[in-house]
């Protein structure tokens, strides 16, 4: 099926998705014209910071894991192998891991990726 949907195929052509995870995403997506602006498919995907306002401050706190779970996950997964990838990724990667751990870093390369994705 991956093979036979085009979306699939260019998402496989990501480093860190395969077959599994195209369809995965595509079928937690459904209809990308959903999400006007990519912002709001990361919101829906969960991995935007949480926000908490009073007057002029804003504080920005851990990711609000609100929406799909499935997404996000698959997300995760993905970005681990990008990670690995020898160039700007890597080096931004292993700053955030020194100083937040692995976890928090793979969360971070994604929203690195997001918004260098945004003008395509």
């Amino acid at each position: 099926m991956a093979q036979q949907d085009q979306r699939a195929v260019w998402l496989i052509s990501m480093p860190g998705i395969g077959h599994y995870s195209a369809m995965l995403i595509l079928a937690e997506i459904g209809d990308i014209a959903r999400f006007p602006p990519p912002k709001q498919l990361c919101s829906y995907a969960g991995l935007v910071p949480s926000v908490h306002e009073s007057g002029d401050h804003a504080r920005y706190g851990r990711i609000t894991k609100e929406g799909s779970p499935w997404l996000r996950w698959i997300l995760v997964e993905a970005a681990q192998p990008a990670s690995r990838r020898p160039g700007r990724l890597q080096r931004f990667h292993e700053r955030v891991a020194r100083k937040q751990g692995r976890k928090a870093a793979h969360v971070a390369l994604l929203a690195r990726c997001r918004r260098s994705c945004i003008t395509c």
